[in-house]
């Protein structure tokens, strides 16, 4: 079974995030889900929401493995998902989750992402998104620079995101920032709601 070491480390921290942004949510897509280990635990500490894993025909045997064993009601099926298609075969929610995707994904792909958060996204929903950003066209500190550096040798089209363009895509949806949360490891989780 998949496993990832950055999920462990920061699932709490992302899970402390969440216990108020999505208090008063009742379901919640994932996009990404990778190895399944942030839908379980958060499944298992968000009672009160439904859990929609999703992710790209590659991973999705991974995350069904993980989630198989899920004993909760609360933890739907995982789907397939890729963000390039025009229609995401998912019902509308009132929330999206993704966590370490946005600088993995092509810049298209990240376009195409908020393209489907716009038809997904109930109003007044709210949209999280976890990982690394820069500021100013600024790496916030040197481990990102590096690591930035890694994700570009990989793959010329990722690479870390500017914050002031991606709320620039989220705004253009109606989606409004909440808050920017600082957290561990030089990453942040940013908090948007949708008023329509």
């Amino acid at each position: 079974m998949p496993f990832s070491q950055a999920c462990e480390n920061n699932k709490q921290p992302i899970l402390e995030v969440l216990k108020t942004a999505f208090s008063n949510l009742d379901t919640v897509l994932e996009v990404g889900s990778g190895t399944g280990q942030h839908a379980v635990y958060m499944a298992e500490h968000l009672p009160h929401l439904v859990w929609q894993p999703s992710d790209q025909a590659l991973y999705l045997e991974g995350v069904k493995a993980r989630c198989h064993d899920y004993a909760g009601g609360n933890l739907n099926v995982p789907v397939e998902l890729d963000v390039t298609q025009p229609l995401w075969r998912v019902d509308a929610v009132d929330g999206i989750f993704t966590a370490n995707t946005l600088h993995i994904m092509s810049w298209m792909m990240v376009e195409d992402f908020f393209k489907g958060v716009g038809r997904t996204l109930s109003a007044q929903g709210k949209l999280c998104v976890y990982g690394p950003f820069n500021y100013n066209g600024q790496f916030t500190s040197e481990s990102n620079q590096v690591f930035d550096g890694y994700l570009r040798q990989r793959n010329p089209d990722s690479g870390i995101r500017d914050f002031e363009v991606i709320n620039q895509l989220a705004e253009n949806l109606g989606l409004y920032l909440v808050t920017d949360h600082e957290m561990p490891a030089n990453n942040r989780l940013l908090e948007w709601e949708r008023r329509l």
